[in-house]
């Protein structure tokens, strides 16, 4: 799986418009919200406008590419979800280094040397643990546990 290829499955998973007053993020849409973006015309924001910023910020940060492809799409979908810190904080917890939120050499090597299905397992178990903590999980707990589901059917793809 290539990044074009996770960022399809991403953005189907996110949707379009949304603007739920439950939501801390605010305004979003194919899941780049107005808190973490506030520069962004959220509302004309443009599919290959969010893919870019998704690229960029998201994909690139996390050397994507010199990933097995199940970790990068995993790390990618849970950071458009949670934010890149806590997404690089909860891969970091499963490799087992220092969870800074900063993705580094060290980090890096770390994860790449996890067999991807075990990381994948252990990180969809961080990942419920952070959701069920979070005080709007009465609201959006369904969606992100199946969301978690959905991204389990990628290991190994």
């Amino acid at each position: 799986m290539n990044f074009d290829d996770a960022i399809n499955i991403v953005l189907n998973n996110e949707g379009g418009y949304v603007n739920n007053p439950a939501d801390p993020g605010g305004e979003t849409k194919f899941g780049i919200s107005k808190h973490a973006y506030p520069d962004v015309d959220i509302a004309n924001l443009t599919r290959e406008q969010a893919i870019a910023i998704y690229k960029r910020d998201f994909w690139d940060r996390v050397q994507g590419d010199t990933l097995p492809a199940s970790i990068a799409f995993q790390i990618l979908d849970f950071a458009v979800n949670a934010g890149l810190s806590t997404a690089i904080r909860k891969a970091q917890f499963v490799a087992g280094v220092a969870d800074d939120g900063n993705w580094g050499p060290i980090t890096r090597a770390a994860v790449a040397a996890i067999s991807p299905s075990v990381f994948c397992a252990r990180f969809a178990a961080a990942k419920i643990r952070f959701y069920t903590k979070l005080t709007t999980f009465p609201t959006f707990g369904a969606g992100w546990m199946n969301r978690v589901a959905e991204d389990l059917d990628y290991v190994g793809a």
